[in-house]
């Protein structure tokens, strides 16, 4: 029978065995807030900038590691996106006649003497896609190729490394051929097409862009934007193609077209489009453009949640990890967004 004095007995040796248990139950977290998921990330020391829309509202806006949010950045690769979306507008203007178009017409002053016949099979949708089955010219290859005296020509004359449409071969030689392309189709430089064709968008700018020795604008690098302008692009893409007053700068069909998977990236595993990645992130589907060191548009179309990155450039992403830290960031502005 237990007795009061017998509970009075045993109490010294069951305060212990209580106090041990309830170390071992978890200790209640507070909800996470967008402040408190951007005061963690401050930890990531290359981590220049993050601002976060949801539906063209401001949600987040935080610049890090003493850097200005209206500080400018070279984009990296992240301005396939951007040329890209270009592609698309000179297809809406007709002055392409679209994806399955083939480039050896456009690029022939420029082809080889006795080129590969494969060249003649190669379309404008192959090089968004980075399906050419042209020789890589980024990674290993990149500074032997911006040495030569002629970017698109040297592009052209190496051999190939795979067949057309066949798998993904990633070079920003191919979006420098769309460059090269857009330049002679729409009578201007790339940068003039840019800034004539996406002066509608609101916030968006080109600051400076590195050219090749032909004065033709470098398709998918070396392009300078500030996180702000980056945003601006990445609304145009969630909202349609639309402004916010209702200017359509390209057509929503394009966009549907650049965020269908056509490949596979053998790096990263994502699916890639015409100039964008595809991979769920914090269980959503999300498109984005990736630049080199960790510059990032992010558009997640089910939350109406646009974001925008930018990192120091002079450091890698993806071998040490930096872009997946990136990912599992979007991740947690996710689920705060989502649980809002």
């Amino acid at each position: 029978m237990i007795t009061r004095r017998s509970l009075v007995a045993a109490t010294p040796f069951l305060l212990p065995a209580a106090k041990a248990f309830s170390q071992q139950l978890p200790v209640p977290q507070p909800p996470s807030t967008l402040n408190t998921v951007l005061d963690r990330a401050a930890g990531l020391e290359p981590l220049k900038v993050v601002l976060a829309h949801r539906n063209g509202e401001a949600l987040a806006e935080r610049a890090f590691n003493g850097n200005s949010l209206n500080a400018s950045t070279n984009i990296k690769s992240a301005s396939k996106s951007i040329i890209s979306c270009l592609v698309g507008i000179a297809i809406d203007r007709r002055l392409l006649e679209g994806p399955d178009q083939k480039i050896a017409p456009i690029l022939k002053a420029d082809l080889p003497r006795n080129p590969d016949p494969r060249i003649d099979e190669i379309t404008i949708g192959n090089l968004l896609s980075m399906q050419s089955g042209l020789s890589r010219m980024s990674g290993p290859n990149y500074g032997r190729w911006v040495a030569s005296s002629n970017w698109v020509r040297f592009a052209l004359s190496e051999p190939l490394d795979g067949e057309p449409g066949g798998s993904m071969l990633y070079s920003t030689a191919s979006t420098h051929l769309l460059s090269a392309i857009l330049t002679r189709v729409g009578k201007k430089s790339t940068l003039a097409l840019a800034r004539d064709w996406l002066a509608p968008v609101e916030g968006f700018r080109i600051g400076a862009w590195e050219r090749d020795p032909q004065g033709i604008y470098l398709g998918g690098n070396q392009m300078a934007m500030t996180a702000r302008s980056l945003l601006a692009f990445g609304e145009l893409y969630r909202n349609g193609g639309k402004t916010a007053d209702g200017t359509q700068v390209v057509s929503r069909s394009w966009i549907e077209q650049s965020w269908t998977q056509r490949t596979n990236s053998r790096f990263s595993g994502d699916g890639y489009g015409y100039g964008w990645f595809l991979r769920q992130i914090g269980g959503e589907d999300v498109r984005f453009g990736w630049g080199y060191g960790g510059q990032m548009i992010y558009i997640v179309p089910s939350l109406g949640l646009t974001v925008a990155m930018t990192s120091h450039e002079s450091g890698p992403s993806a071998r040490n990890g930096y872009r997946d830290q990136l990912h599992d960031l979007l991740g947690e502005i996710i689920g705060v967004v989502r649980s809002a």
